[in-house]
């Protein structure tokens, strides 16, 4: 362990036993400070980087300048924030093992060891991403989707296989166990860690946005690209720049009725007004002390929805008591507890007690039962205006996030050519999905609960609607099958079809060839209804323009009624054997919710599940064989790929090219998410990508998702801002103002329509840079590390949009992509920016500054110029070395080899 002059290395009891912990109260008392008045989870940091001083990456000046955190200081000081672990699910793990497999190559190829390229820190990827939703509503489901799994994605389990063998601390849970963060909760989350007998907390960044599930049980951590999270496993710190901390004061209680979906949502929209992103949340007050562990985990769950870095709860009695139902053993469980009273950092504190940057409240009591939707996660609908807001939005225009429809078309009954009837407003995907709600027992039971009580008042659900349920993890269907419930569920269709992320990442499978041909000939705008985090557009399905998230009990609920034009608070939900059944009528209390609670928590099941992911992973896992050896050999795959960063790669980083005369390849308008860029879901067989699979012998029936093929850079450049629903302001809009959709742009000066790729290749192979102009929050969402590699593989050399996502601005530089912020008030808009001229970017010819102000000049065709000051988002002094040396893994790179 590093050593530092505060002389903070204390010990402390665990039973008999003793350990040795930084002391933060010590701390305080060396520097004068009153730690226990900062934020818990800043506390936390400050551990890490009090525990990790070396002189070099971590500094006692760092320490100071954390420890002297001051509620609404500005926010100037980076902090090296080294993790105790990463994790990672396999749609953003694969890239990322091809990258460090990549890095070895370059290693042997330098006369260097290849085992120089090793992760320092434990690392756990979870496959959980690649099953897709291909049989529902049978007891057969499981088994067939698993099947088809392991046959898509044969290339890609070899490759992790020989990942297992390569690298020493590398760990995979295999497909079929869960979702990676349910996991990560459940299994993975240690509470503290020891070494040399060091007793420290446990930290982690991971590959999916929603790895702030684990500040639930107050876990620091959060989700970053997979390229930060490579850099994180080699030993580089995390860098961020000291946050602000929002308290959010949480009082009373729930009403009857209402679950904790419905308090997740309504959190969401409120700290989305807050403006929270980059900041931390942490929860404080009696209200937050008496949510169960699993409430918790949902509301951490959704931070990249509400724009926070994190969304922290700190460890109580709820914490332990959860960690003991899950089956972690006595010993951790007394070092844990222990670890948090020595470090004054146990309960949850009232708000008067912590200094934080700003307090928001809510008052429990005040949460209804809502859905959100139909377009983003913050947009939420009390249930009761469900009906009258998608009538609003049916024939509002485009531009106010309606659907542009005629009002008159509302009501029509249109046929599909097996004669079944199908309306706008209609639900046709109802999916118990997501790691935001599979992993809250309450809101599962109470599911079951609607099914076995609509079932015993004869309802059912519509056969062409398709239904599903995917538990985040084995032990969900352990505790409805006890509870009586998996039957019910059963009957109405919510057979259990996958353990893994489905719907919410647009692994929802097609629908018949029936209904997707009524959808499109009559322009129908029909729902999903998902209890999951994402619904933006064309992600659950590229016909369905409606997306709501809802409660798992809801799913249920309006997958009885079949549509969404149906008021559940006043109309019934369904005809039964007795007549109109309402969602009272079926809507379960509390007490009977609390009373099958029991069968949630058992740790002898928690223990032998979790126990197979070694001892019997599964005899699809075992039967694929991976090469063996510490350098890849790259055979010919349209899965796997060696990736292309690291070519003509040398210790010495080459200059990096001045813009000029730059032409635009796309300009998009606000709330462009990292989906439009670099989508999931399925290939089109007319897209670039679909054209290049075909060309390399691939059927269009093995094309399999997007997601699944990130190992392969020819596909996910292919697939860069192809996504159907992106809107390419450089097209001229339609006849009636409406936008055309798709990947498409207008290659300059000819002004010839192209696919993007087409264009952009066309730009590369002339020598012409290109930029991409954006609006606000340019990048939310997930699929990150592709969204910054495909811009980058483009061509693109700089961004321009007038705010970014946290995540997506520190990936865009550390692929070598320059993020620059137009002025508060100015967008392309206000400048008369068209797309049609070039751009040259003057002001870093003579060195970077961390958020510089730089000259962005715009050239007309007819020769004049303007020249608009912009914002360089490069925000931290590290950031200027990655950028200066083509991006972070290149850094990276060259120390690990200099140092060999």
């Amino acid at each position: 362990m590093p050593h530092n002059s505060f002389n903070t290395l204390q010990e402390f009891k665990i039973g008999k036993k003793t350990g040795q912990y930084y002391s933060l109260p010590e701390l305080g008392k060396a520097l004068g400070v009153a730690v226990e008045r900062l934020p818990v989870s800043i506390r936390i940091v400050l551990e890490a980087v009090l525990r990790n001083v070396d002189g070099k990456k971590v500094t006692e000046e760092h320490v100071r300048e954390l420890a002297a955190w001051k509620p609404t200081a500005a926010r100037e000081n980076e902090i090296p924030f080294i993790v105790a672990r990463v994790v990672l699910q396999d749609f953003t793990g694969v890239p990322l093992l091809a990258d460090l497999a990549a890095m070895r190559n370059v290693a042997q190829a330098m006369g260097k060891n290849p085992k120089t390229i090793e992760p320092l820190v434990p690392v756990d990827l979870v496959v959980d991403h690649s099953v897709m939703i291909d049989y529902f509503g049978s007891q057969k489901a499981l088994d067939l989707n698993m099947k088809l799994e392991f046959q898509r994605n044969q290339e890609r389990y070899q490759f992790m296989k020989w990942g297992m063998q390569a690298f020493d601390t590398f760990g995979v849970v295999p497909p079929g166990f869960g979702i990676v963060h349910q996991v990560n909760l459940e299994y993975l989350a240690r509470g503290v860690h020891k070494k040399e007998n060091v007793y420290y907390p446990d930290s982690l960044v991971g590959t999916d946005s929603h790895t702030t599930m684990i500040n639930g049980i107050g876990v620091v951590g959060w989700g970053v690209g997979g390229i930060e999270a490579e850099a994180g496993m080699l030993g580089q710190p995390v860098y961020f720049l000291t946050p602000d901390v929002v308290g959010v004061e949480l009082k009373g209680k729930l009403r009857e009725g209402v679950t904790a979906t419905d308090l997740v949502l309504t959190i969401t929209e409120m700290l989305r007004k807050e403006k929270v992103v980059g900041k931390f949340v942490e929860f404080c007050g009696e209200g937050t002390a008496t949510l169960s562990l699993p409430d918790r985990a949902t509301i951490g769950n959704m931070a990249p929805e509400y724009g926070a870095t994190m969304g922290f709860f700190p460890v109580d009695d709820r914490t332990i008591e959860y960690f003991k139902g899950t089956g972690r053993t006595a010993e951790e469980i007394a070092a844990f507890e222990a670890y948090f009273r020595a470090q004054n950092m146990y309960g949850v504190a009232n708000a008067a007690d912590i200094d934080f940057t700003k307090l928001v409240t809510l008052d429990l009591s005040t949460v209804a039962p809502s859905l959100a939707g139909p377009k983003r996660p913050q947009d939420r609908i009390e249930i009761g205006n469900v009906k009258t807001n998608f009538a609003d939005l049916f024939s509002k225009p485009v531009a106010e996030n309606g659907f542009s429809q005629a009002p008159e078309k509302l009501g029509q009954v249109f046929k599909t050519s097996t004669g079944a009837d199908i309306q706008n407003g209609d639900v046709l995907i109802a999916a118990i999905t997501s790691c935001t709600n599979t992993s809250n027992p309450s809101v599962l039971l109470a599911a079951g609960l609607v099914a076995k009580k609509a079932v015993e008042a004869g309802l059912t659900v519509k056969k062409h609607i398709k239904t599903s349920l995917a538990p985040g993890s084995r032990v969900v269907t352990e505790y409805l099958q006890k509870a009586g419930l998996l039957p019910y569920l059963e009957k109405l269709g919510f057979d259990v079809a996958a353990y893994g992320c489905t719907t919410c990442i647009g692994n929802a499978g097609d629908l018949t060839p029936e209904i997707n041909e009524a959808i499109s000939q009559n322009e129908l705008i029909c729902a999903a209804v998902l209890s999951g985090n994402r619904n933006f557009e064309a992600r659950i399905h590229p016909n369905i323009k409606a997306n709501f998230l809802a409660s798992p009990p809801l799913v249920v609920a309006y997958a009885i009624a079949g549509t969404i034009t149906r008021d559940l608070m006043t109309e019934p939900v369904g005809r039964g054997k007795n007549g109109d059944v309402y969602l009272g009528d079926i809507w379960p209390t509390s007490e009977e919710v609390n009373a099958l609670l029991k069968f949630a928590l058992d740790p002898k099941v928690f223990k032998e599940n979790y126990a197979q992911v070694k001892d019997n992973p599964g005899k699809l896992w075992e039967k694929v064989k991976g090469v063996s050896g510490q350098v890849y050999n790259w055979p010919d795959s349209t899965y796997i790929a060696e990736p292309p960063f690291f070519e003509d790669f040398g210790m010495e980083p080459k200059t990096m090219p001045q813009v000029r005369n730059a032409r635009a390849l796309g300009l998009f308008g606000d709330s462009i998410t990292t989906d439009h860029i670099s989508p999931a879901g399925s290939i089109k067989d007319s897209s670039p990508a679909g054209k290049w699979l075909s060309a390399n012998g691939v059927l269009k029936a093995d094309f399999n998702s997007y997601g699944s093929r990130r190992g392969n850079h020819e596909i996910m450049m292919r697939g860069t801002f192809a996504n159907v629903r992106i809107k390419n302001l450089l097209i001229p809009a339609k006849a009636d103002g409406s936008r055309v959709e798709g990947g498409d742009t207008l290659f300059q000066p000819t002004g010839e329509l192209m696919s993007i790729y087409d264009a952009a290749m066309k730009y590369v192979a002339e020598g012409t840079a290109t930029v991409v102009f954006g609006g606000e929050e340019y990048g939310t969402g997930s699929s990150r590390d592709w969204a910054a590699k495909g811009t980058q593989l483009l061509g693109v050399k700089a961004v321009i949009a007038r705010s970014f996502e946290r995540i997506h601005r520190s990936n865009l530089v550390g692929m070598g992509v320059l993020p620059l912020q137009f002025k508060a008030g100015e967008s392309v808009q206000t400048h008369g920016i068209t797309g049609q001229e070039t751009y040259d970017i003057i002001g870093l010819e003579d060195g970077i500054k961390p958020q510089q102000d730089v000259t962005l000049v715009v050239r007309a065709n007819d020769g004049t110029e303007k020249r608009i000051q912009v914002l360089l988002r490069i925000d931290t002094p590290i950031e200027v070395d990655y950028y200066q040396h083509g991006g972070i893994l290149p850094f990276v790179l060259r120390q690990l080899l200099a140092a060999a």
